[in-house]
């Protein structure tokens, strides 16, 4: 199995690309994948996924285990889930900080959520079962931000942490995120990146976004665009902190061309591999 130190920038792979990203030779190159395309038996997805798995390094980022939710994972979820990551052996593991189910139904977002104590040890709890039935160490990305809500008894830069230490799990950073989040809800990017423990950081994300089409001053996690100047800068910014971390360039709306991405990734690459040089 790769591990994570041999991770250097990536990119999320896309059907598409698949040929493109299986021959593509660049140094500390691996690609990320949200399981739920590919919690299968067979096929040509699951087929290809395996060939690259053979030359690069991979990563699984899951969308729908709502490990906020009021209820524990879904088990015939996770059996499908660790069935894919023992065909894959994936380097990293990651999911969202959000809810998506309730009461059976799946719904087509992340969800927020209030920071109570109550979330703090459900969740918690939550990502134990998943650790503890993959038998693996995942991560947990920061949320997006749209809107205020009431009952939060931590910031989320806390409420992180404290999830890090009860249940042992990583933090997956993402950029895009932190970025957006501040904009809309009026605080400090900086100071945001540079209060979270270099320690659990175990993964980083950059991503592109938007500005609400409605008209308002709204920044939307689109993934649509390529890495913005200010985001980079922010990267920077946590990494000479930090030192290198895995980084993925996620890019799901207005796919380019492989090549053009690539591009993105050759500049957090240049950037991982200034500080291991330093």
């Amino acid at each position: 199995m790769h591990t994570s130190l041999t991770l250097g920038a990536g990119l999320g792979l896309k059907a598409e690309h698949y040929e493109a990203a299986h021959e593509c030779a660049a140094q500390g190159l691996w690609f990320e994948v949200h399981p739920e395309n590919y919690m299968i038996d067979g096929g040509p997805r699951i087929a290809w996924l395996e060939t690259i798995g053979s030359r690069h390094p991979l990563s699984l980022h899951g969308v729908s285990l709502s490990l906020a939710a009021d209820c524990a994972p879904d088990i015939a979820h996770l059996k499908r889930l660790k069935t894919l990551a023992e065909r894959i052996r994936p380097a990293l593991i990651s999911e969202h900080l959000a809810w998506s189910a309730w009461r059976g139904h799946y719904h087509p977002d992340l969800l927020p959520f209030p920071r109570s104590v109550q979330a703090l040890k459900r969740i918690g709890d939550n990502i134990q079962r998943t650790q503890d039935f993959l038998g693996r160490r995942i991560a947990i990305e920061n949320p997006s931000h749209y809107l205020e809500l009431s009952g939060h008894a931590f910031s989320e830069i806390d409420f992180l942490c404290e999830l890090s230490e009860r249940s042992g799990c990583g933090l997956l950073l993402d950029i895009n995120n932190v970025f957006l989040s501040a904009h809309n809800m009026a605080y400090n990017a900086n100071a945001y990146v540079d209060a979270v423990p270099a320690q659990a950081i175990t993964e980083i994300h950059l991503a592109g976004h938007s500005v609400d089409p409605g008209g308002a001053s709204l920044l939307i996690d689109s993934h649509d665009a390529p890495v913005a100047e200010a985001v980079w800068a922010l990267y920077q910014r946590l990494i000479q902190r930090i030192g290198p971390r895995p980084t993925l360039i996620e890019r799901d709306e207005n796919v380019p061309a492989f090549g053009e991405l690539l591009l993105e990734r050759d500049r957090a690459q240049s950037l991982l591999e200034a500080l291991s040089c330093g």
